[in-house]
């Protein structure tokens, strides 16, 4: 069952280091910390566990990210946290590079053998910062709605469990953007932005309507990840409300959010 969820950004640059001298910017360090808040909000990591040593407790839910990748994929082995895939290499980075030895997850796509993209290792680095304990990484690249939310559906069978949702909004605002901007891109990221940080069912009902093609035209990389998580949420019968502050906001040209989804059930 889906307890709940913390939707965090796909973007490297939220790990000190890999944005050069604008790692300290103060928009990228409220990002951060938002991030990292939705995170420990959404595991029940305490707050007071040491930096990338998180402890395992039998009352917190099994944790699973999900990100986008190359393929609908349970990554599973060793993997290392570095991210010279996105050509950061490691000794630009503040945050100690982690392993992890990841097992496929209950329900999930088809195991296959790291490494991790970039994204996923945001989320798992995010997670494990903010004292979580991953042991499962799921990445999806399927443009098929309904296999996404049945696999939320699925992973979230086996007992309570907490998503980490990694994705963001479109990368086409503005001349400093990643992308071309692109006017259609303030219209829909306002309503992300709406959804992110207010849940409920009208939440749930803005990704469900998220249109594939068109996400993909304005290069927003949630797309995939929140699909599986409107599977959950629908598998759970429950209602999302907002634990904490939430924090959306265009960086540089391109939109992020952060937020803490815990789900009620329909009575509460």
């Amino acid at each position: 069952m889906l307890v709940a969820a913390a939707l965090v950004p796909d973007t490297v640059l939220l790990l000190p280091g890999a944005a050069g001298g604008a790692s300290d910017d103060p928009g990228l360090v409220r990002l951060r910390d938002a991030a990292l808040a939705a995170v420990r909000a959404a595991t029940g990591a305490p707050a007071d566990v040491p930096a990338d040593t998180p402890a395992r407790t039998s009352t917190r839910p099994r944790v699973v990210v999900v990100a986008p990748g190359r393929a609908d994929r349970s990554v599973t082995g060793d993997v290392r946290l570095g991210a010279a895939a996105a050509g950061v290499p490691d000794r630009l980075l503040a945050w100690p590079v982690p392993a992890l030895r990841l097992a496929a997850a209950p329900g999930g796509p088809p195991p296959e053998p790291g490494p991790l993209g970039v994204p996923a290792t945001v989320g798992a680095r995010l997670a494990l910062r903010a004292g979580a304990d991953v042991v499962h990484v799921v990445e999806v690249a399927s443009r098929d709605a309904a296999a996404l939310r049945d696999t939320g559906a699925r992973l979230c069978a086996d007992g309570p469990t907490a998503l980490v949702v990694v994705g963001s909004g479109s990368a086409r605002h503005g001349p400093d953007g990643p992308l071309a901007d692109d006017p259609a891109a303030g219209p829909l990221d306002a309503a992300l932005a709406s959804a992110l940080t207010g849940a409920g069912r009208g939440a749930r009902d803005v990704l469900t309507d998220l249109d594939p093609v068109h996400a993909q035209a304005l290069a927003v990389s949630g797309w995939g990840s929140w699909q599986v998580l409107v599977g959950a949420l629908d598998a759970s019968g429950g209602v999302p409300w907002v634990d904490g502050g939430a924090h959306a906001d265009v960086w540089h040209g391109a939109a992020h959010g952060a937020a803490c989804w815990r789900v009620a059930g329909e009575d509460a």
